[in-house]
């Protein structure tokens, strides 16, 4: 494995999980699948998007936006070179954390297909990136998984990192649907949540907007994700209040908040953010219920820039909406932005 690294001094940041930041995160992770649902929808929609990006190609240069341990970046990497065999597979990563990156490259050491990607580190904050990195060279594929919340300027970011793309490239982002569960708790208690490290609540319906000011389409897709937070009504249980913390990007729940914050925290995950199963409150705080009665997660946009309406029709993905129709309730999983220079 061949590593280069670039890093920078950058101030303590919520978007660098280190310590208990990263504990809270993967125990979030193991309660409630995400990376499992998120793993599942890749491997259905990347494959046709990679034939796509790798056509007629010598070389392919991927980037990994705010990256953290790497489990989502090998997948997507391995599949990449699954499609690709014959095509050399560049890889560079932006990461704040460095014992995220640590983490990243103990995955790496026990994967065996990618030991023939050359990685690239750049241990430091996508805006320290962004504003730092001079001649930046141009990636096929640049993903950012949940992280645009923490970036000062979204427009500008997505511009600069859809600037990054070659011909063919794609960019995909992340980030909460707009009008589910956790978009909801987040805009009904952003007085006393949002802080220095995410001073506003951002969600899909943001990034719609940065794309139409950029004149980017775009393309959406639904994750459905479901996950138990009974545990979370249950003021005993460490697994609930851990999740709560997340949920509330607090270092603990009960600590953070007044006893009547913290009631009406519970009444609206209760009352507007879950489905109650077999007589207990599961599977709730992402949903996102349509007038249908159907459940979205996430999405999946998909931002080009039109060279032709001709051209733009032969090229751009159909639209496709995954749906859940028994009302259960979904993980922040988001908006995948692709942005598609062609």
């Amino acid at each position: 494995m061949h590593y280069r690294i670039m890093a920078t001094e950058t101030k303590k940041h919520r978007s660098s999980y280190e310590g208990s930041d990263i504990q809270s995160y993967q125990f979030y992770l193991q309660h409630s699948g995400e990376h499992a649902t998120v793993s599942r929808f890749l491997l259905e929609y990347l494959p046709e998007q990679f034939k796509r990006i790798a056509a007629g190609k010598s070389n392919l240069a991927v980037l990994g936006v705010g990256s953290g341990g790497g489990e989502l970046d090998v997948q997507m990497l391995s599949m990449l070179q699954s499609i690709c065999p014959t095509i050399p597979i560049s890889a560079d990563v932006v990461e704040g954390s460095t014992e995220l990156v640590a983490n990243f490259k103990a995955l790496l050491a026990k994967t065996d297909n990618l030991e023939k990607i050359p990685f690239t580190w750049h241990v430091m904050l996508s805006e320290d990136y962004r504003k730092q990195v001079k001649n930046v060279k141009k990636y096929d594929f640049i993903h950012m998984i949940q992280m645009i919340y923490y970036v000062d300027n979204l427009t500008e970011t997505i511009k600069f990192y859809h600037s990054c793309l070659n011909k063919n490239g794609s960019l995909m982002i992340t980030i909460v649907k707009t009008g589910d569960g956790w978009d909801l708790l987040w805009k009904t208690f952003s007085r006393e949540m949002c802080n220095e490290s995410i001073p506003v609540n951002r969600s899909s319906g943001d990034v719609l907007a940065s794309l139409k000011t950029l004149g980017l389409q775009y393309e959406e897709h639904s994750i459905p994700n479901t996950f138990d937070i009974t545990e979370c009504f249950n003021p005993n249980s460490e697994t609930g209040q851990r999740l709560l913390g997340f949920m509330t990007a607090t270092d603990d729940f009960a600590q953070s908040f007044t006893p009547q914050i913290r009631a009406d925290i519970l009444n609206l995950l209760r009352s507007k953010c879950s489905t109650e199963k077999e007589g207990k409150p599961k599977d709730g705080i992402y949903c996102a219920q349509k007038e249908e009665g159907s459940v979205w997660c996430s999405w999946l946009a998909q931002a080009m820039k039109e060279k032709s309406e001709s051209h733009n029709k032969a090229t751009a993905p159909l639209r496709r909406m995954l749906k859940n129709r028994w009302r259960a309730a979904n993980g922040p999983l988001g908006a995948i932005v692709w942005t598609a220079l062609l």
